[in-house]
């Protein structure tokens, strides 16, 4: 997550006025200055696609002011994972330096889902790291971070879980691929990641570390902003693929959708968009002007939680 950064606020002009420009700018490339910040806080519902902020919780969770390690500017694209009775979110931290921002992976704690500790910097690269993907084969855990700026698609594994990562392998190179969402169906890994806000490219592969080849259909949706830039993680309910989608229209940022795969074969992909966006913006507070990613977990009663982000005030 790097096209929203934090403006002034001196000579801002008023926020309606700040959406009315945003029609005036190239669609393929929308743009935003808006005073706030990213941070990230937890929702819950009876569904994946059925989630609202969790009354228990006081959100956000995490801000840039919980970092106590490194100098933060914000925090976004958080992705969580449980570990015996202890929940673990990833997440990135824009760091503040004098030669430019780059992105951290940094990692909070909680026992409960709702009450966070921040912990520490666990991955950080010469390059920009974000949107950390973590997940779980075989009783190992993996991270895809994004790493669009170095043109590839890492996968890394811990070594010491939570704390300590190594790069594993190099999945994809020659795109600059953004946030890449990786799924097992059928005896399959799949892999979705995105171009330039607007081309949404599906990959699969029988290995999760090698073999990765380009399906026939991809790229599966093409010069769209709202519905091909993933927005967090993939997931299954039932046998139905929901994959999330960052909408980038008038710009970046704005909410998520979430869409259901109804057809995923090596040679052929459909899918139905849900009708109401799974997190958007709420016009006031830590969340004020634009969300976007969720990674939903089912607890043991049905119940769903995640983790989001929001940027606002």
């Amino acid at each position: 997550m790097t096209d929203i950064q934090a403006q002034g606020t001196s000579t801002m002009p008023s926020f309606m006025q700040r959406i009315k420009n945003l029609f005036s700018h190239n669609k393929r490339e929308p743009k935003i200055e808006v005073n706030g910040k990213w941070s990230i806080g937890i929702y819950a519902g009876v569904s994946p696609t059925d989630l609202q902020p969790e009354p228990a919780v006081m959100n956000p969770v995490l801000t840039a002011s919980d970092v106590t390690d490194v100098h933060a500017n914000f925090v976004a694209d958080p992705f969580m994972i449980r570990e015996g009775p202890t929940w673990y979110m990833f997440f990135e931290v824009d760091t503040i330096r004098d030669a430019g921002n780059i992105g951290k992976i940094g990692m909070a704690s909680s026992r409960d889902g709702y009450v966070w500790t921040y912990e520490k910097i666990v991955l950080e690269a010469p390059f920009h790291l974000s949107y950390p993907y973590v997940f779980q084969c075989n009783g190992d855990y993996y991270m895809i971070p994004e790493t669009r700026s170095v043109r590839s698609i890492y996968l890394y594994k811990a070594k010491t879980f939570p704390n300590k990562w190594r790069l594993e392998k190099t999945l994809l190179k020659g795109k600059r691929f953004a946030d890449a969402s990786i799924f097992r169906y059928h005896n399959q890994w799949w892999l979705l990641t995105d171009s330039g806000n607007t081309t949404l490219r599906l990959y699969a592969s029988t290995d999760l570390k090698q073999g990765w080849k380009e399906h026939s259909k991809s790229p599966i949706i093409k010069k769209n902003l709202s519905a091909a830039r993933p927005g967090g993680r993939v997931t299954i309910v039932d046998d139905h693929i929901i994959r999330f989608a960052q909408d980038c229209y008038p710009f970046y940022g704005n909410k998520v959708w979430a869409f259901k795969i109804t057809e995923l074969t090596r040679k052929t992909y459909k899918e139905e968009k849900y009708p109401d966006p799974v997190i958007q913006p709420s016009g006031s507070g830590w969340n004020k002007f634009g969300m976007h990613t969720v990674d939903p977990h089912q607890l043991e009663d049905g119940r769903w939680i995640a983790c989001v982000d929001g940027f606002g005030d």
